[in-house]
């Protein structure tokens, strides 16, 4: 037979025999993990969006202060040493 057929002759066999036993508090302990991967999830995804606003905030009262946009006025003189 080929190696195939092996493994699919070994899969049959697990599947046809008895299945394991399967602890009983395993679907509380589920919920349980999965609303605490979620509350976690949800918390990071709010400070995540908490520094972006931040970070926002920040940038626009810099660029109201220093005003990159507008060019050096006319009257500059160049450095020392021409």
């Amino acid at each position: 037979m080929s190696r195939r057929g092996d493994k699919e002759d070994e899969v049959r066999r697990m599947l046809d025999g008895p299945h394991p036993q399967v602890p009983a508090d395993l679907a509380r302990r589920a919920v349980t993990r999965g609303g605490r991967l979620l509350r976690r999830r949800r918390l990071a995804r709010r400070m995540l969006l908490v520094v972006a606003f931040a970070a926002v905030v920040a940038f626009a009262v810099w660029a109201a202060t220093a005003q990159p946009w507008r060019t050096p006025p006319a009257a500059t003189t160049p450095a020392d040493g021409w």
